[in-house]
C-alpha cells in the first residue's frame, strides 16, 4: 500500500511539473522594440529628466516594460544628443494600444508640455525597430553588474539571400567564440518589417568590461584560428554581409542611472 501511495506521489509531482513546464512553453515570446531618439543641441540631459521622472513610469503603467537605456559612448556616434533604448511587448498589438493610451494620458501630456516649455526636446521622430529574438539567441537577462559594463549595438545587413547563412554561422561558431573571448552575448534580433530588414538585417547587443576590452577581444577573435576557417568557409560563395559602412555597422553605450540593464 505504502508503494502505491509512494507511485502515485511521483505520479502527481511528475504531472504537476510537466503542466507547469507545458504552461511555461506556451508562454508567447515578447516583441522588442528598439527605439533610437535623436535630440536638438543641448536637449539630452533634458530627455533623460524625463524618462527618469516620468516615461519610464508611465511607459509600465501602460503595459510595456522598460529594458535597458544607454547613450552612445562616442561622440560621432552621438553621445551628447542620443538615446538608445529596448522596450518588450508581450504583442505587436499590444505595443500599438499600449502606446495609444499613453499618449492619451493626462499625465504624460503634462510633463511632455512642462518639459518642452522651453523649446522642443527631439529634432526628428523617434527611430522604431520591432524585433523578435532569433532563435540562437540567449534569452534577455535584466541584470546590472557592478562594476557597470559597456554594451555594444551591432547591425549587421547581409547580401540578398545571406541571412540564414550568417544565423548559422553564429549558430555553430560565433556566439561561442565571443564568450570565449571575453564578450557577452545579450540578445540576438531581427526586425519583424520587410522595410526595416526582416530579410537581410541581423541586430544584436554584446557586453564588454569597457570599451577597450571589446576592441581587445574583437582583435583576438579576428585572429583566432576557428574563426578564420569558419568565416573562410561560410564565404566561401561570396561575402554574407553587403561591403562597409553599411555590412557591420558598430556603436559602443554606456547605461545611463535609470537602466535596468548595466
Amino acid at each position: 500500500m505504502k508503494s502505491l501511495l509512494q507511485a502515485a506521489a511521483v505520479g502527481l509531482a511528475m504531472a504537476t511539473t510537466m503542466g507547469s513546464t507545458t504552461a511555461k512553453a506556451a508562454e508567447p515570446e515578447p516583441v522588442y522594440e528598439l527605439r533610437i531618439y535623436t535630440t536638438n543641441e543641448g536637449k539630452l540631459p533634458d530627455l533623460l529628466k524625463r524618462f527618469r521622472d516620468h516615461t519610464c513610469a508611465l511607459f509600465e503603467k501602460h503595459g510595456m516594460s522598460n529594458l535597458g537605456y544607454w547613450v552612445p559612448v562616442d561622440k560621432e556616434n552621438g553621445a551628447d544628443n542620443t538615446l538608445i533604448y529596448v522596450l518588450s511587448h508581450k504583442s505587436r498589438e499590444a505595443a500599438k494600444e499600449s502606446f495609444k493610451a499613453f499618449g492619451a494620458d493626462p499625465e504624460w501630456k503634462q510633463v511632455r508640455e512642462a518639459s518642452e516649455a522651453n523649446g522642443k526636446i527631439l529634432a526628428k521622430p523617434p527611430e522604431s525597430i520591432f524585433m523578435t529574438r532569433t532563435e540562437f539567441s540567449p534569452e534577455l537577462k535584466v541584470s546590472a553588474s557592478d562594476p557597470e559594463r559597456v554594451f555594444e549595438l551591432r547591425t549587421y545587413t547581409t547580401n540578398e539571400g545571406k541571412l540564414p547563412e550568417l544565423h548559422a554561422r553564429f549558430t555553430n561558431h560565433t556566439c561561442k567564440l565571443f564568450e570565449k573571448h571575453g564578450m557577452t552575448n545579450l540578445c540576438y534580433w531581427t526586425p519583424i518589417d520587410a522595410e526595416q530588414g526582416h530579410n537581410n538585417k541581423l541586430i544584436y547587443i554584446l557586453a564588454h568590461k569597457s570599451k577597450e576590452a571589446g576592441l581587445a577581444s574583437f582583435g583576438t577573435f579576428r585572429a583566432d584560428p576557428v574563426w578564420i576557417a569558419a568565416k573562410g568557409e561560410s564565404e566561401k560563395n561570396g561575402s554574407l554581409t553587403v561591403p562597409q559602412p553599411e555590412g557591420v555597422k558598430s556603436v559602443y553605450m554606456k547605461p545611463v542611472d535609470f537602466s535596468k540593464i548595466k
